[in-house]
């Protein structure tokens, strides 16, 4: 009996860890352009917002057959839940931003995503 105990107060600590994990991190959550969007124009700058506050560490964008370039975030200090980032026109074509960034609660976030200029 005193096995199970101890086995059911570490499975609930385990549970417990991995949620508040869950709950902490602070996802995208819009961006504009939007993601996969169909524009007409190539944007001046691309705004991602999240749900929480997060500290952007690297942002880069691909564009076509071009290499990969980096995007200034040198200007954001601290953790934020907003971010407009200036971008380099590239004409038309599919356009992709990675991002990476630190949450609040320490943990390592990143994702992309992307729009098409037609």
């Amino acid at each position: 009996m005193k096995g199970t105990t101890v086995q059911n107060i570490l499975l609930a600590a385990m549970v417990i860890i991995c949620a508040t994990g869950a709950i902490a991190h602070s996802p995208l959550k819009s961006t504009i352009p939007a993601n996969d969007a169909i524009i007409s124009e190539v944007p001046t700058e691309v705004l991602l917002g999240f749900k929480g506050n997060i500290r952007l560490t690297r942002m880069s964008m691909t564009h076509a057959d071009h290499n990969a370039i980096k995007m200034d975030v040198s200007g954001h200090v601290g953790f934020i839940k907003d971010y407009v980032i200036p971008i380099e026109g590239m004409g038309l074509g599919i356009y992709i931003i990675n991002w990476r960034g630190l949450g609040a609660d320490g943990h390592a976030l990143n994702g992309k995503f992307s729009f098409m200029v037609e």
